[in-house]
């Protein structure tokens, strides 16, 4: 097929096949560095990095959505992105999933260091440029712990890992070449390799934030002095995932948008409390809000929350970190950052951006943590530590709101050819940082009381995520190396005593809150999701589940079998807010709440331990001779008001709740029933026989079914079954559940696999006739999930009780061909007998109202045929 490119595109073409034929001609010239340096350099450079491909893919199984890339940045930028597998545009931190809100514009790893005489900084992306100073040597690679059968399965870490490869050693032959204006010279490459790899969770404690760790090596000839490595970040936080005043959408600049009236700052810490005692636990993380969170009377906050970027695992030390923002803008006057008065220097456009790689590393190394946004008016010309903004009336309207950009960094280090260095990081996302919506308009708005404005405001949210990532990457009271170190723990003294004169201590708890400093990347996980089947029945959908993995997978983090039960969800379409749950089953078990004196603020009574079975809580607490078999022993006679009370330990005051819902009667208290309720536990170690397994190789014991009927055979359901485990009461998690969306089927309750054999039966079509008038979409059969689709788009028309593989063709009455749909499903696949037209013709334009023929026909030759009536 002949192709037609747009005469820049066949110069980047040529530029490229240019460059190939440089390159295998003279590998030695093509190394050649750029106008400006005083000698050649010769980068080890794999070759195919000259012609890799940008690419950006998408973190999106958790709460926070934003995307990646294979060139050191993070979201799009001024180059809207899609994601180069799924084809699905690139979001800009999206927070919480679904809503379309943007929470991040692009972030960026920099790194700088000084090289002989020369001052050097590579950046993934800075302020607004498409410039490139990173470049791929290798695809996005892609592993999950989702399904142990995948291939992306081996040395998963997380649920969706991201890997890429990319280098910073050439300059030219680029699409976006970067330049040094205060230098006057293009990008000079450090000679850097990174390896970037991305991590994320769906769980309920974990999908706020995504960690991302970059590798930096040192792969030139040349020392690199005082290494420093950052993230820059532009958030840039606005309703709609698209700049609202591109009109039309302009790829090349951000516009006025909502994203140039943010705040930003830096949380140093946040009290704690573990057992009986108080902390304050170091946060140690750079914010950035909508300044009034968009506000209105008739919907509430459009943007409330908060995301930020923290340092993780042995890296942070704030001693060691600088936290820079500033203001940006094309005018120097109004081009604004803090600065310290023993460090001020000119920023290359005013006091703030900083512009060419001798004002980057100039922030990136100058340890300082700026005041919190918020302040910048209150800095006054007499401050003896920081710099004025020479503009009063520019300084009162920064501190109100502005298009705030910032780079966390952290150093020095130095790295000799081949060493490397690993930056370990964590976006994360906090809810609510506004709640009170008079907060703004007065205290920071109209008027001028910061405090009280930052008093106001709950970065609590954010900060407790933050602290779950850092736990993640470097799991606390863990030693990973085996060297005897645990991390750094708080001592929580409970009792003492009067001894030899001096005071002892009796009783003490013991909390850790850092890790040894060798990265574990593990967390606490839900059971794996049982093995889900789904066959359509008339009207309704059997589903059949076999839980093996799920019953006899050990938690990452506690090392303990913690399986609590199963919950099978059903939905309309694919969002996690549309499944309801029809069915569940959960063990008996019941959780101790044990009375603490010493709480603070009151005494009050604590969830303890982990849930006790039945027959655990009659062997501990029952009476008799054989207390295992008490039969009078009931855990909800005991309650709050009427707690047990240990005869021997007359301190130990207790009672029991249930734990769930304690439907355990399968068949009876839940519609789920076992398939086999006969079939005995197989014993570990033994050899499993053929009996013990069904047809296809499951172990009969964890099988279960359950009939969801009184369903509509011509829409489309959700099914899925989660399983969940029963939390960490000690440490405060809640219980864990597999994800809903994750792994769902999409089934029609029209039939069962057998009658919809290769035989064509009878198919039917809806609706007959289409009206444009009709409000499908208002009613929920079209357009479900794809809101930003207009009604055009979304329009279809549904072919039911097809046979899994046929052929579907629209004529008009003419005989002409409108649409060829090739129908071609695996017979299990519980959506083989539907498919859709979406109106759009084979020269992919929009048909017009009519008479049509639709066909139906099946390769050994049956057809069926029928008339369709179009109304527009």
């Amino acid at each position: 097929m002949n192709k037609k490119f747009a005469p820049w595109t066949l110069f980047y073409i040529t530029a490229r096949t240019l460059a190939w034929s440089v390159i295998l001609l003279s590998p030695a010239f093509a190394q050649t560095t750029d106008v400006g340096q005083r000698e050649s350099k010769e980068y080890n450079t794999p070759l195919a990095s000259y012609v890799a491909e940008d690419c950006q893919r998408t973190h999106d199984v958790g709460n926070l959505v934003f995307g990646i890339s294979n060139f050191g940045r993070l979201s799009a930028g001024a180059k809207p992105y899609t994601d180069c597998y799924t084809g699905a545009r690139v979001p800009g931190g999206e927070f919480p999933k679904g809503s379309g809100n943007t929470y991040l514009y692009k972030a960026a790893l920099w790194v700088g260091a000084i090289v002989g005489r020369d001052t050097l900084v590579s950046c993934g992306s800075e302020f607004n440029t498409k410039a490139l100073e990173f470049h791929s040597d290798q695809p996005i690679r892609h592993r999950s712990t989702l399904d142990p059968a995948s291939p992306d399965f081996k040395g998963a870490v997380s649920e969706q890992d991201f890997l890429a490869v990319y280098t910073d050693t050439f300059t030219w032959g680029t699409l976006y070449p970067a330049f040094d204006p205060i230098a006057n010279r293009p990008h000079r490459p450090l000679g850097l390799e990174v390896t970037q790899s991305s991590y994320q969770w769906s769980y309920e404690y974990a999908g706020d934030f995504g960690i991302i760790e970059f590798v930096v090596r040192n792969i030139g000839d040349e020392f690199l002095k005082d290494v420093y490595l950052g993230v820059y970040v532009d958030g840039d936080v606005h309703t709609g995932g698209r700049n609202p005043a591109w009109n039309p959408p302009r790829p090349d600049d951000k516009g006025v948008t909502g994203g140039r009236d943010d705040l930003t700052g830096f949380l140093y810490d946040l009290p704690a409390q573990y057992g009986a005692c108080e902390f304050r636990d170091t946060v140690g993380i750079a914010w950035t809000v909508d300044a009034s969170g968009e506000y209105s009377s008739l919907n509430g906050f459009a943007v409330p929350h908060v995301t930020g970027f923290r340092l993780l695992g042995d890296l942070f030390r704030i001693e060691n970190m600088s936290y820079n923002w500033w203001i940006w803008n094309y005018n120097p006057a109004y081009d604004y950052g803090p600065q310290t008065r023993a460090k001020y220097r000119p920023m290359g456009n005013g006091l703030g951006t900083p512009v060419g790689d001798v004002n980057k590393y100039a922030m990136m190394s100058n340890h300082e943590i700026d005041f919190d946004q918020p302040y910048t008016y209150a800095i006054s010309p007499s401050n003896p530590v920081w710099i004025a903004c020479p503009n009063i009336y520019n300084a009162r309207v920064l501190s109100r709101s502005g298009d705030a950009q910032y780079v966390l960094s952290v150093g020095p280090f130095q790295l000799t050819p081949g060493d490397e260095v690993t930056l370990p990081v964590a976006f994360v996302a906090g809810e609510d940082f506004h709640y009170n919506w008079r907060n703004y308009p007065i205290n920071l708005g109209n008027n001028y009381y910061p405090d009280i404005f930052m008093k106001q405001v709950d970065l609590s949210d954010l900060a407790g995520n933050a602290m779950v990532a850092s736990w993640i990457y470097d799991n606390p009271g863990v030693d990973t190396d085996g060297d005897g170190y645990f991390g750094e723990s708080h001592i929580c003294v409970l009792d003492s005593a009067f001894v030899n004169n001096h005071w002892e201590i009796t009783a003490a708890e013991t909390t850790f809150y850092e890790g040894d400093g060798i990265p574990d990347l593990t967390g606490a996980t839900p059971p794996p999701a049982p093995d889900i089947w789904v066959t359509p029945t008339v009207s309704g959908l059997h589903v059949r589940f076999n839980g093996y993995r799920s019953e006899n997978t050990r938690d990452p983090f506690s090392r303990i079998l913690d399986f609590e039960g199963y919950r099978v969800y059903l939905s309309r379409d694919e969002r996690a807010s549309s499944y309801f749950m029809v069915a569940s089953y959960d063990r008996e078990n019941f959780s101790k709440m044990v009375y603490n004196p010493n709480h603070k603020p009151a005494p009050e009574f604590e969830l303890h331990g982990t849930p006790f079975t039945p027959e655990l809580l009659r062997c501990l607490y029952g009476s008799g001779i054989d207390p295992c078999n008490d039969s009078y022993f009931e855990p909800l006679r005991y309650t709050a008001s009427n707690p047990y009370v240990d005869s021997d330990y007359p301190d130990s005051i207790f009672y029991f709740i249930e734990h769930d819902y304690n439907n355990s009667e399968l068949g009876l208290s839940t519609p789920i029933r076992k398939t086999y309720p006969h079939e005995p536990r197989p014993n570990p170690g033994t050899e499993i026989t053929p009996e013990q397994t069904t047809e296809d190789g499951y172990l009969k014991y964890y099988e279960y079914e359950l009939d969801i009927e009184n369903l509509l055979p011509s829409i489309p359901y959700y099914v899925n079954v989660t399983s969940f485990d029963f939390g960490s009461p000690e440490t405060g998690l809640r219980p864990l559940e597999s994800s809903k969306t994750l792994g769902s089927i999409r089934a029609f309750a029209a039939g069962s696999e057998e009658e919809l054999s290769g035989e064509l039966g009878r198919v039917y079509i809806y609706p007959n006739p289409y009206r444009i008038d009709d409000p499908y979409r208002r009613n929920g059969f079209e357009g479900r999930t794809r809101e930003e689709m207009p009604d055009y788009r979304v329009r279809q028309i549904n072919f039911a009780n097809l046979p899994p593989k046929c052929t579907i063709g629209i004529f008009s009455l003419d005989g002409d061909l409108v649409r060829r749909i090739d129908h071609d499903y695996e017979p299990s696949d519980p959506a083989a007998a539907h498919d859709v037209w979406d109106l759009v013709t084979r020269n992919r334009q929009l048909v017009v109202s009519g008479l049509y023929y639709w066909t139906v026909e099946t390769d050994n030759g049956e057809t069926q045929m029928g008339k369709l009536v179009i109304l527009f």
